[in-house]
């Protein structure tokens, strides 16, 4: 129980402290226990227009675990990552972060969690972007305001740290390629028209 108390009261703290300093320094556990972090975008180059994924990758170590995006039950709700995406610009984020398919559950009674959702290994999560219609050609970088990871071992979970993983992206000349019409209002909006 004593664990399970830790376990709430770091998650809670990861969440609630941070200062911008903390934000771009990785803490101690940080190397111990994530092999990677990634942005990788699918494809690296595409038209105005077009749509891209842009994925999230996490590559833990043995021994580790971290979080979806949402939790299944409110009291869980603290126990997550969250990703804040860039203003729209040469791209435009649209749709919801989908989280891995996969993934463990437990239970946490103590703290009155029935199905606390968890990932080891490989962990990817997923957004889909439109490349700006107005987009100029020529590379550009995207980066994620950020990125913030929590992290747990079989003792205790980390304070959650912000990250800045980034990609670059080429923007193709030539004339704009239709939106995909599930995103088409999506990027009229974020383009103000």
């Amino acid at each position: 129980m004593r664990s399970l108390i830790f376990l709430a009261v770091a998650v809670v703290l990861g969440m609630t402290t941070g200062s911008p300093a903390q934000q771009t320094k990785k803490p101690k556990w940080y190397d111990k226990a994530v092999k990677k972090l990634e942005l990788k975008l699918d494809p690296v180059e595409a038209k105005p227009g077009s749509t891209v994924t842009c994925k999230v990758i996490v590559e833990l170590n043995e021994g580790y675990y971290t979080y979806p995006t949402k939790q299944p039950e409110k009291a869980a709700e603290g126990m997550t990552n969250r990703i804040k995406f860039p203003d729209p610009g040469a791209v435009i984020f649209v749709g919801a972060v989908t989280d891995p398919e996969k993934y463990e559950t437990k239970s946490e009674p103590d703290l009155g969690i029935r199905d606390l959702r968890y990932y080891e290994g490989k962990v990817v999560y997923e957004r889909k972007l439109v490349v700006s219609p107005s987009a100029k050609p020529g590379e550009v970088t995207v980066k994620l305001e950020s990125f913030t990871l929590t992290v747990c071992d079989a003792k205790n979970c980390f304070p959650s740290t912000k990250l800045t993983p980034e990609a670059r992206f080429k923007v193709l000349d030539g004339p704009a390629v239709p939106v995909d019409p599930k995103y088409a209002d999506e990027v009229k909006k974020a383009e103000g028209k």
